[in-house]
């Protein structure tokens, strides 16, 4: 599968991890040169914290388009080390 954002590949690998619609990619897949760290953080009760990123390139910028949960709880810990994709990034 691929992450498409703004017509580039930012992250592609065959070993996804879906979760509630969402495709979850290991980290060493990712283009890491797109994602700045946001302050946002939420919380739900059964995957634990995740924090988000906003994408950013060649002058375009997506506020909190993508997360990750660094300490899933049990019950998503096949999401450690990934990270979804949102808000304008089209998983193909």
């Amino acid at each position: 599968m691929k992450a498409i954002w703004n017509d580039r590949v930012i992250a592609e690998s065959s070993d996804i991890v879906t979760m509630e619609g969402h495709h979850y990619f290991p980290e060493a897949s990712i283009d890491k040169s797109v994602l700045v760290h946001s302050m946002k953080t939420s919380v739900c009760l059964w995957k634990g914290t995740a924090h988000y990123y906003h994408l950013e390139a060649d002058g375009r910028r997506t506020e909190n388009a993508a997360w990750c949960y660094p300490y899933p709880k049990s019950a998503s810990r096949k999401t450690r080390d990934r990270i979804a994709f949102g808000r304008g990034v089209e998983v193909r």
